[in-house]
């Protein structure tokens, strides 16, 4: 019987804390987030894929915000120009040219900004690439890189800079993901996989942080539809007229906003938060027509990507 009770008794609990959640999510998703945000001034930032892109305005971001910043990136000039900037922004930062593709120099870079920068406080996966490529055209090595760079890097990345956060109990593991990482899309199979993975990867990593009583260490997964930064040119839906390209600009206000309130799952534009919450509610006949409708199934007809006219 006292089982039972027991049982009642967490119920109850649990109805509590549902509405309680609710109320607090409500509450902050109409407040300014400043009225909630943390303070990273002083606090180590290192972004992967930081020589463009939302890596470079990140950088940009934090660098004003007072923190240090670590750059990772494969591409030394583009890495080089966001130091400069961040540098003008008499901000201290550190750049580190390497492929994430090499498990081996991920964890020896790392190793070696524990020892040049310090302990890392907030860890942002960002890097990414995309293919645009039917599954059957896809070739062999540029699928594993995809998974590569979209997803495995962050079990290394993670692996080296979690222990201190967890001896600490302080820190924050960020991940770039896509509203691919939740709805397959036509000629994105590869970099769907792999954001689908990544999603997986911050939902399991929070459940495993919850396990061990490690409520310093937060978790952020970003899911936003195409931005304009040329990795998705050529790429649209029926209705593109009328929801144009996120920019650049406006998805990093987002992001850094999610991360200084220790939002756990950003959506970006917020109306996307609809279609996840229908994705297990719809049957999946009706889902393949809908995306079709919306132009889904089509949107990568025109795809060129990065270093292409339009």
């Amino acid at each position: 019987m006292s089982e039972v009770l027991k049982v009642i008794f967490e119920v109850v609990i649990g109805v509590f804390l549902l509405i309680y959640y609710c109320i607090e999510g409500f509450v902050k998703a109409i407040l300014p987030g400043s009225l909630f945000a943390k303070d990273v001034k002083g606090q180590r930032v290192l972004i992967t894929g930081a020589g463009s892109g939302l890596g470079q305005l990140m950088a940009q971001q934090f660098a004003d915000l007072g923190c240090i910043v670590v750059l990772w990136d494969v591409n030394e000039k583009g890495l080089k120009e966001t130091l400069e900037l961040c540098k003008q922004r008499d901000a201290k930062a550190y750049s580190y040219t390497l492929d994430l593709c090499n498990r081996d120099k991920v964890y020896e870079v790392a190793d070696k900004v524990k020892r040049e920068v310090g302990d890392i406080d907030i860890l942002i996966n960002n890097a990414g690439i995309v293919t645009g490529k039917n599954l059957l055209n896809c070739p062999d090595n540029l699928i594993v890189k995809t998974m590569d760079v979209n997803a495995l890097c962050h079990f290394w990345t993670v692996k080296s800079f979690l222990p201190s956060m967890l001896s600490r109990n302080h820190g924050h593991i960020v991940t770039i993901a896509s509203a691919a990482g939740f709805t397959g899309t036509s000629g994105l199979i590869d970099y769907c996989t792999s954001k689908f993975a990544a999603v997986g990867f911050d939902e399991s990593l929070r459940n495993e942080l919850f396990a061990m009583g490690k409520d310093g260490v937060k978790t952020t997964v970003v899911c936003p539809i195409y931005i304009s930064t040329g990795m998705f040119t050529g790429a649209k839906t029926r209705f593109s007229a009328l929801t144009p390209m996120l920019t650049p600009d406006y998805v990093v206000s987002k992001i850094v906003n999610a991360i200084l309130t220790n939002q756990e799952m950003l959506i970006v534009p917020r109306s996307m938060y609809i279609s996840y919450a229908l994705k297990g509610l719809l049957p999946i006949k009706f889902a393949l027509k809908l995306s079709k409708f919306v132009g889904g199934t089509s949107s990568m007809d025109q795809f060129q990507g990065h270093g292409k006219k339009d």
